[in-house]
């Protein structure tokens, strides 16, 4: 298995693959809704990975992508995670292997805490999650568990202009 970054000229082959590879299940518990197939405006959101603000990896077997990771920054330190694996793939390590290099994309773009919100019945997810994110805070919300993950290794240098600059904003 080989886990490489995506950007913009790459994603749109990684998305589509993942997206024909999940079951109608797992399609489900990655985009909460029944997604029988990939809207137009959905796919572009995918698929504009500029490693900055929006960054994902994708884990390859054989050259076929078999699974996606990607973070979108949500403010200055906090990120969203999600991640796909298709289905002949899940449960072999994927998931395991895709979030740690995630973390680890995360850490470099300074991203302090990672977020996501992961359905009740989505059972794979929530055991990955407590397996590469110890200490990851799960909280029950209304329809979903919102995970919460704080890069410990992530130090911020707070400026006096950062506190002054702060304390204009109140």
């Amino acid at each position: 298995m080989r886990v490489t970054e995506l950007n913009r000229g790459t994603a749109g082959e990684a998305v589509d693959a993942v997206f024909e590879g999940l079951s109608a299940r797992s399609r489900y518990l990655r985009f909460h809704s029944p997604t029988p197939r990939l809207t137009a405006s959905a796919r572009r959101v995918l698929t504009d990975v500029d490693g900055e603000r929006h960054a994902a990896v994708c884990a390859r077997i054989g050259g076929d992508p078999v699974g996606i990771a990607r973070l979108i920054k949500t403010g200055e330190c906090g990120a969203e995670i999600a991640v796909a694996v298709v289905d002949l793939w899940q449960r072999r390590g994927v998931g395991r292997r895709l979030l740690e290099e995630l973390t680890a994309v995360a850490a470099r773009m300074g991203v302090a805490e990672l977020h996501g919100d992961v359905l009740p019945d989505n059972q794979g997810m929530l055991a990955l999650v407590r397996k590469v994110l110890p200490g990851v805070r799960l909280t029950r919300e209304i329809d979903t568990i919102q995970l919460s993950y704080p890069l410990a290794w992530v130090t911020a240098e707070i400026t006096d202009a950062d506190l002054v600059e702060s304390l204009q904003r109140i």
